[in-house]
């Protein structure tokens, strides 16, 4: 296995990445909006025999000057089906040959199920595998509704017959910045961590047409916005980023109605996969449950492994 770290062209890693509706920690626009905040980031591509099977995206870490930690989320992309075996040579290949100094680390989480022969034996688990929930969205409208948990597609009738209006919202800073300071007021609530805001602004300004990193779509009664919800597009897939909704959104069932708008919207931008995010029964379990009654399906990851 030969491994490339460098010279590598965006528009060949978004054919690969998009065919593959990979996740969006594997997105060049990931990588590059890392950079511009800071960050390291390394990409690699694998050759066997000259025909490239597999690609990843890490995130940097350093420890000062002694150390670094190379972290691939939601990675590697396998170009080709590759046996354990073979998954387990191009981890060698990445972990002996990785662009680092000093002591070198590296972390992987793979988007694999959890089970699954994907060649990390030699490597230690530190972390259990985390649950989201996949939805093929390439499937037909009545198909998707016919695949709806009757408690989710009774809220959803009910918020279609209601005074809800759909619109949806602008890329330009200043029209979604109230959705993300409603997210971090969620999170100061809640206890949760998450990307900053400027984060976000930088991910959707990452390409030169916005329209094809972000979906932003919003629900009002009246002159009265209620809920909302942003999408993070990355190539053929997809992921539900933030949620806000208001009291009286919620009695309304907005976030179903949004939801279902923006599925839509996303199946129009060619978008196959949905990644609806991770889903925990003990903390969140209203959202979990929302999350797995659309019908699509719950993954849980292989975990973390160190090396």
């Amino acid at each position: 296995m030969i491994v490339q770290w460098d010279g590598h062209e965006m528009s060949a890693w978004d054919h690969d990445h998009a065919q593959a509706a990979a996740a969006l920690q594997q997105d060049w626009a990931y990588g590059s909006t890392a950079v511009s905040l800071g960050a390291l980031v390394l990409r690699a591509r694998v050759h066997a025999d000259g025909v490239p099977v597999a690609m990843a995206q890490f995130i940097v870490r350093r420890f000062g000057k002694l150390a670094s930690l190379a972290l691939c989320t939601r990675g590697p992309i396998w170009l080709q089906a590759l046996s354990g075996a073979d998954k387990a040579l191009a981890y060698r290949a990445m972990r002996q040959s990785i662009p680092m100094r000093g002591l070198r680390f590296m972390m992987v989480t793979p988007d694999e199920l959890q089970g699954a022969d994907h060649g990390l034996p030699s490597m230690r688990r530190v972390m259990s595998g985390a649950a989201t929930v996949m939805m093929d969205i390439a499937q037909p409208m009545d198909a998707l509704r016919a695949n709806l948990d009757k408690r989710w597609r009774q809220p959803l009738v009910s918020a279609e017959k209601s005074k809800l209006t759909i619109h949806r919202m602008g890329t330009n800073p200043g029209q979604y910045r109230w959705l993300l300071d409603a997210e971090m007021k969620q999170r100061e609530d809640r206890g949760l961590e998450g990307m900053p805001p400027v984060w976000f602004q930088h991910y959707i300004e990452s390409r030169k047409q916005p329209a094809k990193s972000v979906l932003l779509v919003r629900a009002d009664v009246g002159r009265d916005r209620v809920a909302a919800m942003m999408f993070l597009l990355h190539g053929q897939a997809a992921t539900y980023q933030v949620g806000w909704t208001s009291e009286a959104g919620r009695d309304l069932h907005a976030h179903h109605l949004i939801m279902w708008k923006g599925i839509e919207e996303l199946r129009e931008r060619g978008v196959r996969m949905l990644d609806l995010g991770g889903i925990n029964t003990a903390r969140s379990a209203g959202i979990a449950r929302f999350k797995m009654a659309t019908g699509g399906q719950v993954r849980v990851l292989a975990g973390s492994y160190f090396s």
